[in-house]
């Protein structure tokens, strides 16, 4: 059942996100609508690139020491043509606000949201770098004079600093990560914890690269001493890979504190500089680390955590009071039952919202039980909501006695789940989901001429004499439609 319920709900939002399209596009306003599924994959396929950047760039200015092939040099033109289309796309794209799952397809918000936000920040980051150093990476290749080879070669190294601007894609990145998080059903618990996990793992990982990088590209600038880790490990004649693979230990030992790497300890001011640098990156990745994770962890599932605290605080007390093993299963057994795992306030979540969302939400869940009873049966809405404001949520476990034959009862039950077996006089009848009993108490000020047990366990909401006659008070003609109604039964 909740797996159709899932998928229907899944088919149903699909749906309405390509009827609210099609409405844009008789309009003639083209608007990505941020829920679409040419959405997800834009932003599948952007995470991918962006994360690439982030890799290739500091890898291109550390240990390639610039070098750029035809290969890198077209995935930089191609990134930069990227970025800039995104940029356009951007102007056309909804957006939802926060703490809100509505999308805003307006045009004119749009442009606003876009032009106060990150507009000005994407355009710094899409400066085409990658293509400028492309074609002058060719020009160079070509030249032949020595003034030119000399000229073009301190361009060169100007751009490759300018391109460390790019880094600032990072931003990019975590804003996709976060849209993805959004747009993705928020309702799976499994969905956020996913994209907060992947986006955590993703910038550990790019600080200990760019780290590995830094640790590089620093004696690089240097020309190389002869006391740099470099030096001391051998390592000037070796791979790219051999290089990385050792930077990348160093920069980890660093960050987790546990050595200064295999070459030991740092032999000059700015080795040391950078290894106290990259120490310091280490504890900011741990604070990133534990602050994320205590997030996680509290707010993963809020209900499930106080639902376990008040559990623990209930055997807790039961221990204390030295309860028999046989009522103390039983107690547990019920608060199982009646919270399900998952604690809520409802009384105080009642309280948060107004009164006609109260009614309403009191209306899906309990109207279709009220309406069945015969009494309510023609009443009037005001009168049906009246009732349900008044109802009470009650559970009782396989055996309980619900309600005692011909004794007083201060109340009528509707089922919303389970079975009830029900006695009066010699008759026996049992009942299910949906059903009711009780309702001649409310006529009888309390006086009950049947018994009720409880044959499984069973959710009922319950309403109380005492409340149902001060509804009475305020719908005076309904108490002789009352009387009708249940005077064979008495």
């Amino acid at each position: 059942m909740l797996i159709v319920t899932v998928v229907y709900t899944y088919v149903e939002i699909e749906v309405a996100v390509e009827n609210e399209c099609i409405n844009q596009r008789r309009k003639g306003i083209f608007v990505i609508h941020p829920f679409s599924i040419f959405r997800s994959y834009y932003i599948t396929f952007m995470v991918v690139l962006i994360f690439m950047n982030l890799l290739g760039i500091p890898m291109e200015i550390s240990y390639m020491n610039g070098y750029r092939g035809i290969g890198w040099g077209g995935f930089n033109v191609f990134s930069d043509t990227m970025f800039l289309i995104d940029i356009g796309l951007n102007f056309r794209t909804g957006i939802v606000p926060e703490y809100s799952e509505t999308a805003v397809l307006e045009l004119s918000q749009i442009r606003q949201n876009y032009l106060q936000g990150w507009f000005v920040a994407d355009v710094i980051t899409s400066f085409p770098v990658g293509c400028i150093v492309f074609f002058v990476n060719l020009y160079y290749i070509s030249a032949h004079s020595a003034a030119d080879t000399a000229s073009m070669s301190s361009l060169l190294t100007f751009l490759k600093i300018l391109s460390l601007v790019r880094l600032l894609r990072v931003s990019r990145l975590m804003r996709f990560l976060n849209e993805a998080e959004q747009v993705t059903n928020s309702d799976r618990e499994i969905s956020r914890v996913f994209f907060r996990v992947l986006s955590l793992f993703m910038v550990i990982f790019l600080l200990c690269h760019w780290n590995s990088c830094i640790q590089y590209f620093v004696p690089m600038l240097e020309a190389f001493p002869l006391d740099c880790w470099l030096q001391r490990e051998n390592l000037m004649n070796a791979t790219v890979v051999e290089k990385y693979t050792v930077g990348v230990f160093r920069a980890f030992s660093h960050m987790t504190a546990t050595s200064y790497g295999s070459s030991g300890l740092p032999t000059n001011e700015v080795e040391l500089w950078v290894v106290v640098s990259s120490m310091m990156a280490g504890a900011i990745m741990y604070t990133f680390l534990v602050a994320n994770t205590v997030t996680l962890m509290t707010e993963a599932d809020i209900s499930s955590w106080t639902f376990i605290s008040k559990n623990n605080h209930l055997k807790g007390y039961m221990k204390e009071m030295r309860l028999p093993r046989d009522l103390c299963t039983r107690v547990n057994n019920y608060f199982k039952s009646r919270y399900g795992g998952k604690w809520y306030d409802e009384e105080e979540i009642m309280n948060w919202v107004s009164s006609s969302l109260k009614e309403e939400i009191l209306m899906i869940m309990c109207s279709h039980l009220v309406k069945k009873v015969p009494i309510f049966r023609n009443c009037s809405e005001s009168i049906i909501n009246t009732i349900l404001l008044e109802l009470q949520f009650e559970v009782f476990q396989e055996g309980d006695i619900i309600m005692k034959p011909n004794n007083p009862c201060d109340r009528m039950f509707f089922i919303e789940q389970g079975h009830v077996i029900l006695h009066r006089d010699s008759m026996k009848m049992e009942l299910e989901d949906g059903d009711y009993f009780g309702e001649i108490c409310l006529l009888t000020r309390g006086y009950n001429l049947e018994g009720a047990y409880a044959q499984s366990t069973c959710q009922l909401f319950s309403l109380s004499v005492e409340k149902f006659y001060q509804v009475l008070e305020d719908y005076p003609e309904f108490m002789k439609d009352l009387e009708i109604a249940v005077g064979s039964k008495l």
